[in-house]
């Protein structure tokens, strides 16, 4: 499937190419119902095999809209703490790319509308084989990529393949994002953006909502695409007040760290699921205020 942004803003960037529905079909039905979507983030294979899929398989009903499945990594430098840490924890237990995909692949055998997308670095990619990769993720049921490590300059490597398997490939931009640069950085992105909301590592804290909200407006106006915004989202609170000016609402060291304070796997998921529930119970609301003050006024 292909699709052509139309040309309605002279700054944006515009590409024709081969892309995941599922990601597409998903903001669009919640553009119908003006909520954001949110995003969980957790890493295949934490704290272990069975209770990574455990974790995996609730999200959706616990009110996650698209997953991040994070694919472990030794030198994983764009993450804090507590997801390197969740790497380690997964590496040790035997985590390979092949059993993240095989997740994914068991995932679909019982969900075949939440959009996945595969989150890490360049290096396993490389050594697992690009092409064999991607295949594989095609088959699996990958929606979508985000490499935090492969430039826009590399595009050959990654990007233009992966949309030939009808993967998206995310962008990140970033508050230090140069904007002649920001161009080139969304030239072949797809899906959505992915707006991280700190200059440094996953898990930070998040900056004032008014100077967030105006980041994200200026992005739109190089891009058609969805935003997401995420990094330093933690509470209920916070997620609803990025959800009122962004498409999605990424949530992930919190939840990861629901997973590291557990005493028992079942106390793991009891956590996890349990924050995921009020975060989506916050997001499908945020909005709700607003909705209600413009039906007034136009009483």
């Amino acid at each position: 499937m292909s699709i052509v942004h139309s040309n309605t803003m002279p700054d944006t960037v515009n590409q024709a190419m081969n892309h995941s529905p599922r990601i597409e079909q998903c903001f669009a039905a919640l553009k119908q119902q003006n909520r954001p979507a949110l995003v969980s983030y957790l890493t295949a294979g934490d704290p272990d095999a069975d209770t990574s899929r455990r974790l995996l398989h609730g999200l959706p009903s616990a009110g996650v809209d698209i997953i991040e499945l994070g694919m472990p990594f030794s030198d994983p430098m764009a993450d804090g703490p507590a997801i390197q840490k969740a790497a380690l924890r997964a590496l040790n237990n035997g985590q390979t790319q092949a059993k993240t995909l095989e997740m994914v692949r068991h995932f679909r055998e019982e969900n075949s509308t939440t959009p996945i997308v595969l989150m890490g670095y360049y290096n396993p990619i490389f050594c697992y084989g690009v092409e064999r990769f991607l295949a594989d993720a095609a088959r699996a049921g990958v929606d979508g990529l985000i490499v935090v490590d492969l430039p826009p300059e590399h595009d050959e490597e990654l990007c233009t393949p992966a949309a030939q398997h009808s993967i998206d490939f995310i962008r990140l931009a970033t508050p230090t994002t140069d904007a002649k640069r920001l161009p080139k950085v969304l030239a072949n992105a797809s899906g959505f953006i992915y707006y991280v909301s700190v200059a440094g590592v996953t898990g930070g804290s998040a900056p004032t909502s008014e100077r967030l909200e105006s980041s994200v407006a200026k992005l739109r106006e190089h891009t058609e695409l969805p935003i997401a915004v995420g990094f330093g989202i933690r509470t209920a609170e916070q997620a609803a007040t990025i959800g009122r000016f962004s498409d999605a609402v990424v949530v992930g060291s919190a939840l990861v760290d629901c997973i590291e304070n557990a005493n028992t796997p079942d106390e793991a998921v009891e956590r996890v699921h349990g924050l995921v529930s009020e975060l989506a119970e916050s997001v499908r609301a945020c909005r709700e205020v607003e909705e209600r003050m413009e039906e007034q006024l136009s009483v």
